[in-house]
């Protein structure tokens, strides 16, 4: 009987969560071989030409960094593969519809309406990170992540968000290593 009272709260954890997610997708080259990167480098052509504000590009290439350091790779003027950026922007707006209402109408419990539509409007951003191959200067490896962004103007919470996204695109660096 207390799995039945833990449901509403379950489901509603799960409507949570699914509001904070990041959708990520990866591409890579079946042909390289990923074990011998071990150093990287940020590509400044690259990242100069993303169009995001210079503080948030720092957050992002910071959460980079942390996460290529916690995989092994090491930072490096030679570097194996470079990093670089790319950043879209685009208005989410989500129309909800509420057509409730109860008593007389076309029901015998309908009366009355309640007609009325909410709109909610937010930013939805995506990030691309490419490794390139240093010594060919392919692109190896892209992940690309796309939520729902922080605009509110709490910092915490912006750097936050970045970290998060950052960390569940790279989780899937390098393939086969897919976070469980």
């Amino acid at each position: 009987m207390k799995t039945w009272k833990l449901i509403p709260i379950m489901l509603l954890l799960v409507v949570a969560s699914s509001c904070s997610t990041v959708k990520v997708a990866t591409d890579y080259d079946r042909k390289a071989n990923f074990d011998t990167y071990n150093t990287y480098a940020f590509y400044k052509p690259g990242i100069d030409k993303a169009e995001i504000n210079d503080l948030d590009k720092k957050r992002i290439l910071r959460a980079i960094d942390a996460q290529l350091s916690a995989k092994g790779l090491v930072k490096s003027k030679e570097a194996d593969l470079l990093v670089s950026i790319f950043t879209k922007e685009r208005e989410r707006v989500d129309v909800y519809n509420n057509n409730f209402g109860y008593g007389w109408g076309w029901s015998p419990w309908y009366y009355g309406s309640y007609y009325g539509s909410s709109v909610s409007r937010s930013t939805e951003g995506s990030l691309y990170i490419d490794l390139i191959d240093a010594k060919t200067n392919e692109l190896v490896w892209q992940g690309i992540g796309s939520a729902r962004l922080i605009s509110d103007g709490n910092i915490e919470a912006k750097e936050k968000r970045i970290r998060e996204i950052v960390s569940e695109i790279l989780a899937e660096y390098p393939p086969g290593t897919m976070k469980k």
